[in-house]
C-alpha cells in the first residue's frame, strides 16, 4: 500500500483494518462490525486485539496515537477513518517517539 509518495509495509490484518475503516470513511464502525469484518468472528478473548493493531497501524500511518487525525476513537462507539484527514507529510518527523 502506498501513502504519498512512501509505500507502508502493513501486515495482512493492519491492511484489513484500514480498509475497513476507509471503505466507510466518515463513518463510525463498531468494535464488534471490525472484528466480524477484519477478524471473521463475533467474539474475541482479548478487547486489546483491536487496540493493538490499531497502534500499529497508527505508527505505520504517522497517525499521532496522542492526536489523532486519520483514524480517530469514538469513545464507547468504535472508530471512524476521517476521509478528509492528510496528517503529517513524508519527510517529516512525525510528533512523537
Amino acid at each position: 500500500m502506498w501513502r504519498a509518495d512512501r509505500e507502508l509495509q502493513l501486515s495482512r490484518k493492519e491492511f484489513d483494518l484500514l480498509h475497513a475503516l476507509m471503505r466507510r470513511a466518515g463513518q463510525v464502525v463498531t468494535r464488534a462490525e471490525l472484528m466480524l469484518e477484519v477478524w471473521e468472528t463475533s467474539f474475541w478473548s482479548s478487547s486489546k486485539t483491536i487496540d493493538v493493531h490499531l497502534g500499529w497501524l497508527r505508527r505505520k500511518l504517522h497517525d499521532d496515537p496522542s492526536a489523532p487525525e486519520l483514524i480517530k476513537t469514538v469513545r464507547g462507539v468504535g472508530l471512524r477513518f476521517e476521509a478528509g484527514a492528510v496528517g503529517p507529510r513524508y519527510g517529516e518527523q512525525p510528533p512523537w517517539p
